[in-house]
């Protein structure tokens, strides 16, 4: 599949060029015969005999954008000077920061925001521990929580490497959800010490987003915290993925007109996002499901299921899953189903095996950034297609719900996450696209769309607010 320039490999390069001649149309001439695109280009100053030109480009690489500086160096009279790449220059010094609310601007300031006022605030929490929630950050306060075992698809970079990603999602929680995010990057990956270690911090927070922690541990890990916790863990990698999953497939099949209860899903990858999705699907109405993994389609007579402890994750599948007891390959399992969700490896399949699906077939190809299926293959035949990119209609993109998640469950309040929370949340971000929008290029709405962080967040807090009711009597 071919690859655009992106911006995620932008460059700005200055130079200097002679003031007459034809050397700034070279420049953006020999950026675009090198596969580049130039996005901007500013004159910085001017002489009788020199120009200095910033030139940004876009690339598809890192090793592209160094080509095409090579390209541009070699040009007769330019002279080379600086190069920025701007993504690493928009990470230095990290992307977020911390500020006070109130200015500290005399002696009166400092008295009250710290000794010897604050001590009366301590003692008023002392005596009663739920104040804590009302005279500090904990109100809107969130960890975001990793171990850097599995961080993007970089894999298991560890804690120091996983940072960058935990900023920016602190920085989104603040964008989009008005939330105070802390990242934690914990230098361990042993289940109990992770535990414990969230444990002993949960205090100062009102919500835990545990953050690309691999499998199988960040089931256990989920599990144990919120046994221990009364505030809400929710793993953005698993739940997440499934909310935006679920509200996208809703609204395909919207498009071709067919009920959840009737489709046949066959879903490629049994690791945390692919069980979490299985198991909101199922939640949401979904009666046929079939599940590959490395080793073929899930079904409980597989060797290696035989082997397994019967409370693991894959045991589950093959008991949840796989109605008509199906065997083989992926690709034997796909033909005929109206909907594929992918969540594990590049070009698993290929044009035939989505020509040998169902009328009005559903392809959500979600591997980043080579997904399952080439999109612009898969949808020469589907009906619908997605995927986890940014270069094609319908991405699905987690910044789509964790917002408005944890927006919702900390002006309720919530002490949990409930199953019943995340079919609100995927309810109502489908419902963001209202029927005249609704088309098979636009399933999903925009990550910048005002309505969608609102919209999820109302719904996730009437949810938890009716689970904390509890059943009408």
């Amino acid at each position: 599949m071919a690859t655009a320039p992106s911006v995620s490999y932008s460059m700005t390069i200055r130079l200097e060029v002679p003031a007459s001649g034809t050397a700034v149309s070279q420049l953006t001439t020999a950026v675009e015969s090198s596969g580049g695109s130039v996005t901007g280009l500013d004159v910085t100053a001017s002489g009788h005999e020199k120009l200095r030109i910033d030139v940004t480009i876009a690339a598809t690489s890192t090793g592209h954008a160094d080509e095409i500086v090579e390209k541009l160096r070699g040009i007769e009279g330019v002279v080379l000077g600086k190069v920025s790449d701007r993504t690493f220059l928009m990470h230095l010094g990290g992307k977020i920061e911390m500020q006070a609310k109130h200015p500290i601007r005399n002696r009166d300031d400092l008295s009250m925001i710290y000794t010897p006022g604050v001590a009366r605030v301590c003692m008023a929490i002392a005596q009663n521990p739920e104040d804590a929630r009302r005279l500090t950050i904990k109100r809107n306060s969130v960890a975001v929580v990793t171990d850097g075992s599995a961080v993007l698809g970089l894999g298991n970079i560890g804690p120091q490497a996983a940072l960058p990603v935990m900023e920016g999602k602190a920085a989104l929680f603040k964008r989009f959800a008005g939330i105070d995010a802390w990242p934690l990057c914990l230098d361990t990956q042993d289940t109990d010490a992770i535990v414990e270690i969230v444990k002993a911090i949960a205090p100062g927070f009102a919500g835990i987003n545990l953050e690309d922690i691999s499998a199988p541990r960040c089931f256990e890990i989920e599990a144990r915290l919120r046994e221990a916790l009364d505030i809400p863990v929710f793993h953005d990698d698993q739940h997440g993925t499934a909310i935006v999953v679920l509200a996208a497939l809703t609204n395909a099949l919207r498009v071709t007109g067919k009920a959840i209860e009737n489709i046949r899903v066959v879903m490629s990858g049994a690791g945390a996002a692919g069980t979490a999705i299985l198991k909101l699907l199922i939640a949401a109405g979904v009666k046929n499901a079939v599940v590959a993994d490395i080793h073929g389609v899930v079904h409980a007579g597989r060797e290696d299921l035989k082997q397994a402890a019967p409370d693991s994750t894959l045991c589950w599948v093959a008991e949840h899953t796989n109605p008509e007891n199906l065997t083989g390959t992926l690709k034997e399992a796909v033909r005929g189903a109206d909907v594929f969700i992918g969540v594990s490896a590049p070009n698993v399949l290929g044009a035939e095996d989505v020509a040998a699906m169902a009328e009005g077939a559903v392809v959500f190809a979600l591997a980043n950034p080579d997904p399952e299926v080439d999109p612009a293959i898969a949808r020469q035949t589907a009906a619908v297609v997605a995927t986890g990119r940014s270069d094609f209609p319908n991405q699905i993109n987690n910044v789509l719900v964790f917002p408005g998640v944890f927006r919702g469950l900390l002006d309720a309040q919530s002490s949990s996450v409930t199953t019943q929370m995340m079919l609100a949340a995927a309810q109502a971000l489908a419902d963001v696209v209202t029927p005249d929008e609704l088309n098979p290029n636009y399933i999903i709405p925009s990550v910048f769309n005002e309505r969608v962080a609102g919209a999820v967040a109302d719904a996730v807090r009437e949810a938890a607010k009716a689970v904390e009711a509890g059943p009408a009597a």
